[in-house]
């Protein structure tokens, strides 16, 4: 019979050691860990809605959600969304949240008057409400608890400046959808800095072939427009193709991120985005309740979170392409 070295003992003696260890561990140290505060995912599992104002298809809102569901994963949050342009359907969905008594609630405030009621609603039932992108000036005021977004009137002041640069007298801000106050704010921090004439055009941002026709048909009628400042990244493409068509040579910057926008930033098509990172306002809005719900934290004391603006241009696009290939930027 083969003899068993002591080293082959002591192996098998901590391997049984080691065992017993995972196994107390298995049976008991998911339980304790729940009892921590101040750990991810610890504490009981939460139901987090967001409701947005965003339209089908935005990649913007995209990335949000991305940002949102990380935090989510983390904090062993059920996240839950949903979206609708129309500020009155919005209030609605608003009220679907609060009637299945979640957690917390996540708002956009792009046409506030409608989610003025709905969200004193929200607070009476003591659930606590987010507001992320818009609306960062009425959202303590309606009784949000934090706010996660850029000002967009500095944004637009921003913008203003960056387009100046292009040596650009005459000027189009494209809104593509009338009646957000973010988007408005937006052109008009612009003009307040851009030094030359800029004039606002309202387009159907759902209707891509309208985008294009309404854009082509300003450049044709007047051929002294030299720069287009659109409002986001979808729109911006657009209006690089309407150029073309049009046969302008104006120079088109652009609000906002998506992968296919930093190709044209580092060719020069798009002379710049500012960036507002839809990913970080997504993920601090979700983990900024579970904060509030397990630690009694708020963040911003009262203030908006700032998340931008942040410009991007030919120079340093490429030094955020990783991020925006995954996704996240």
């Amino acid at each position: 019979m083969k003899r068993i070295r002591r080293s082959g003992l002591t192996a098998l003696a901590v391997a049984g050691v080691l065992s017993l260890a995972l196994t107390a561990c298995s049976e008991s140290g998911g339980k304790e860990a729940e009892k921590t505060p101040g750990v991810g995912g610890a504490g009981p599992r939460l139901k987090v809605a967001m409701v947005t104002h965003s339209g089908p298809g935005d990649t913007f809102w995209d990335i949000v959600q991305k940002g949102a569901k990380a935090a989510a994963a983390k904090d062993n949050v059920e996240f839950l969304y949903s979206a609708d342009p129309d500020g009155g359907k919005q209030a609605q969905l608003v009220q679907a949240a609060i009637d299945k008594k979640v957690d917390g609630i996540i708002v956009t405030f792009a046409k506030p008057d409608a989610l003025k009621d709905v969200v004193a609603r929200a607070t009476a039932a003591k659930i606590p409400v987010v507001s992320i992108n818009s609306g960062a000036d009425v959202s303590a005021q309606y009784g949000a608890v934090a706010h996660f977004g850029q000002d967009e009137t500095v944004a637009g002041e921003a913008a203003g400046r960056e387009l100046a640069k292009s040596n650009a007298k005459k000027a189009l801000c494209v809104i593509h959808e009338q009646g957000n106050v973010g988007l408005e704010d937006r052109c008009a921090g612009a003009k307040k800095t851009f030094g030359g004439s800029m004039q606002n055009l309202f387009v159907q941002g759902t209707n891509m072939p309208q985008v294009k026709s309404s854009i082509t048909a300003k450049l044709q009628a007047d051929k002294s427009i030299d720069g287009i400042l659109t409002l986001n990244a979808a729109i911006a493409a657009t209006a690089v193709d309407s150029a073309k068509e049009a046969g302008s040579q104006a120079k088109i910057a652009t609000f906002d991120m998506n992968k296919e926008l930093v190709a044209s930033l580092k060719s020069g098509t798009i002379q710049f985005a500012v960036d507002q990172q839809p990913y970080l306002q997504g993920y601090e809005a979700v983990d900024g309740i579970w904060l509030l719900k397990n630690n009694g934290n708020i963040l911003g004391g009262g203030r908006p979170v700032l998340t931008g603006p942040a410009i991007v241009t030919k120079d340093t696009a490429a030094s955020i392409e990783q991020f925006a290939n995954q996704g996240t930027r």
